[in-house]
């Protein structure tokens, strides 16, 4: 069985095709090739502005944290989950220029039988913590509100998610025009920024469905049937040999399994506002990637090809992953960010200042690749493991 089936057997997505397809025919705002769809400035009415609003969550992360608290009782773990669905927005609205003047709004729905209030305070408390702490790296966030609803009739523990909205001049958007010659620099998933209290794993919040089930073993299935969909397919339900507390070498030493799971992901904030203040006019392109993983900018591409040969050595959790999942590579590097999940695209020239900023923030970074014409999107991922295409 191709691996590829074995994902979507989960009832997920690494491209979502499907929700592509249906969104294809609207409109894709003032500049059609930027990251985020940005619209007029209906809020201020003012023709050099423009509005841009975001909306994402963690995912089925939050599944994890709630088997990683339900058996270690750390309650720290929420506060992760809160960064997870906060940078999921924010890093995305930061690739079309957009590093400060944001306001959040939260939502979350729990199974209040689950999910007791004192885990929605850690909650309220994480985002509480996480805004600060991007203040201090002059990144300006508003928590205006949010909604908390009990639905258990159709969660089945919690989910959290966040919508952030900004007003910004049209002068400072930054728009994907990706530029033959474009060398591509990497901004490492994992590791540890300045800005961050532990080793990051890089996980960041995509394929997790998959991450969680391949590595985790079976016990957990009858001890927490409520983690998964009891649809889901016997044999791809905590199918791995792994437990919670077991340790992985990494280079920020032994670490819990559950512990890199959870890796809170990283935001690139701090560095987007430090690149964009001093290198605007040198950014062809900007890409976050998530969803898709390192395919993630083939819709960004102008009849070009993304050759991503330098791509960082594996972090030791994707490794793990591979290995208890049996997955194929190429499909690895379409669901997982596989070590880097920033993408700038500048000319060769500028491109040892970008990763010198990067490392200045305790970032790893590097030249991944190129882009050369083609005359068709396509992305070519030459690594140890082999060389995939994808159109």
């Amino acid at each position: 069985m191709a691996e590829i089936d074995r994902y979507s057997r989960r009832g997920v997505s690494a491209g979502k095709e499907e929700v592509h397809a249906a969104i294809q025919h609207l409109d894709k705002g003032l500049y059609p090739n930027a990251f985020c769809k940005i619209i007029p400035d209906v809020a201020g009415g003012d023709p050099l502005f423009c509005n841009l609003m975001h909306a994402d969550t963690a995912g089925s992360k939050t599944s994890l944290a709630y088997l990683y608290w339900k058996e270690t009782g750390d309650m720290e773990v929420w506060k992760g989950i809160v960064q997870d669905a906060i940078v999921m927005n924010l890093d995305d609205m930061g690739c079309v220029g957009c590093t400060g003047g944001i306001i959040l709004s939260s939502t979350i729905g729990r199974n209040k039988n689950l999910i007791p209030g004192d885990v929605v305070a850690a909650l309220i408390q994480g985002t509480t913590e996480f805004i600060g702490e991007m203040q201090k790296w002059g990144v300006d966030i508003i928590l205006s509100g949010g909604e908390t609803a009990d639905v258990g009739d159709i969660v089945r523990t919690l989910d959290v998610g966040f919508t952030a909205f900004a007003r910004i001049r049209r002068a400072d958007v930054i728009e994907n025009k990706i530029e033959n010659g474009d060398l591509i620099v990497g901004l490492a998933s994992f590791g540890q920024a300045v800005y961050e209290k532990a080793y990051n794993s890089g996980i960041g919040s995509n394929g997790l469905t998959s991450a969680r089930h391949d590595v985790l073993a079976s016990d957990y299935a009858l001890r927490y049937p409520e983690t998964f969909d009891p649809l889901s397919p016997k044999d791809l339900v905590y199918s791995g040999s792994k437990k919670l507390g077991d340790l992985l070498q990494t280079s920020g030493g032994d670490v819990q399994v559950g512990k890199l799971l959870l890796s809170p992901t990283r935001t690139y904030l701090p560095f987007l506002r430090a690149l964009i203040g001093t290198h605007r006019q040198h950014i062809h392109g900007l890409i976050h990637c998530t969803g898709g993983a390192q395919t993630k900018v083939l819709k960004f591409l102008r009849g070009q090809t993304a050759i991503k040969d330098g791509l960082f050595p594996i972090p030791p959790l994707f490794q793990l992953i591979q290995e208890e999942s049996g997955a194929s590579w190429r499909e690895m590097y379409q669901v997982f960010n596989m070590g880097h999940r920033l993408e700038v695209f500048v000319r060769p020239e500028i491109a040892d200042e970008v990763i010198a900023l990067a490392g200045s923030l305790g970032i790893s970074a590097t030249v991944i690749g190129r882009v050369e014409a083609s005359g068709e999107n396509r992305v070519i991922v030459d690594t140890q493991h082999g060389t995939f295409e994808y159109a």
